[in-house]
């Protein structure tokens, strides 16, 4: 009986080692974090480009607040000096959204047709203009010098004013410097004319001693929009829908002219005053969500960003900054807006 008992016990003990054994060869399942690691977000990250614009208000309330990493959103902030700069490094793919102009996505999907505006973010409605000295009528500036970009933008709202006096650029001396250089030129008077938007039109206009002679007040010949490319319209759409009702959070609070929010523009915006902020938001229509929903891409709505691109993919031809026509639909992609 001993005998018996003993080899039971030797077989239990045995089953226990290898039971041990096995347990501590396997690796555990979850690892816990670090006591002091960062929250992870949910997502990985995305690159947001964009030039210092008070239109984009939304999306300064958004990153200073915290809206994205609230919503799991991993969203790093690339800021930069001039459009022209943002192309390039969007085609370089170095950014994943462009903030910027709907002429600037037009030159920019010529060159890479997988890029899509998928969201109307505002109109300028009086913060993009030309800056002139001794300027009464449209015909006066002939022989002039002016500074401005090279890009869309600045074209567009250029020849919308020529085109009053039967002019083109060719009746003027140009100066090629991106929007703030052309407005200090004028400031210090080494231009008669300068094409730029605030935060420099207002103040450059005092500066240099002359007025705004034209401007976007009333027009859609600026639009500004969100691009991204049709990979990660496809692989990510549930992120760049968390992402736009992030910045549609911040658009609703400086609409509504929240103090806190405003204050966060205004520092995003070279320390300018609230009331600085506000008059110059007097010049922008920004569009939030349900702005986008009803109008944004609506053919039959005057004032759906279809019109803007006819208008400026026409222009992008005419100034010969593309080497073919662009079919409008192939520019944009409303499926994220119209699935919210």
């Amino acid at each position: 009986m001993s005998k018996l008992l003993s080899w039971s016990r030797w077989i239990f003990l045995s089953v226990v080692a290898l039971v041990l054994t096995i347990a501590c060869t396997q690796k555990p399942n979850v690892t816990a974090p670090a006591s002091n690691s960062a929250p992870v977000t949910s997502s990985a990250q995305l690159v947001s480009g964009a030039v210092d614009w008070v239109g984009y208000s939304g999306y300064y309330v958004a990153l200073k607040q915290g809206l994205f990493s609230q919503a799991g959103l991993n969203n790093k902030e690339v800021v930069f000096k001039n459009p022209s700069d943002e192309i390039t490094a969007l085609l370089a793919k170095q950014i994943d959204i462009a903030w910027m102009t709907s002429g600037d996505a037009i030159q920019s999907a010529a060159q890479d047709p997988s890029l899509k505006i998928v969201y109307l973010v505002d109109y300028s409605d009086g913060a993009d203009g030309i800056l002139g000295r001794n300027i009464t009528k449209p015909q006066d500036l002939k022989g002039k010098v002016l500074a401005r970009e090279n890009v869309l933008a600045a074209r567009v709202l250029l020849q919308a004013y020529l085109n009053q006096a039967k002019l083109t650029e060719s009746d003027l001396k140009i100066k090629d410097l991106d929007f703030a250089a052309a407005a200090t030129a004028f400031a210090a008077k080494q231009v008669d004319l300068a094409v730029t938007f605030e935060p420099f039109l207002a103040k450059s206009a005092k500066q240099g001693g002359g007025q705004i002679i034209f401007s976007s007040k009333g027009t859609n010949l600026i639009a500004d929009v969100l691009v991204v490319r049709d990979n990660l319209l496809q692989t990510r759409k549930q992120d760049l829908e968390t992402y736009i009702r992030a910045v549609d959070k911040g658009v609703k609070l400086v609409n509504a002219g929240d103090l806190d929010a405003l204050k966060i523009v205004a520092n995003k915006m070279g320390g300018l005053s609230v009331a600085d902020v506000q008059e110059q938001l007097k010049g922008v229509k920004v569009f939030d969500l349900a702005s986008n929903k009803a109008i944004g891409f609506e053919k039959g709505n005057p004032n759906s960003l279809i019109g803007n691109l006819n208008l400026t993919a026409q222009a992008a031809v005419d100034f010969k900054m593309v080497s073919k026509p662009i079919k409008i639909e192939s520019l944009y992609d409303e499926s994220i807006v119209k699935s919210m």
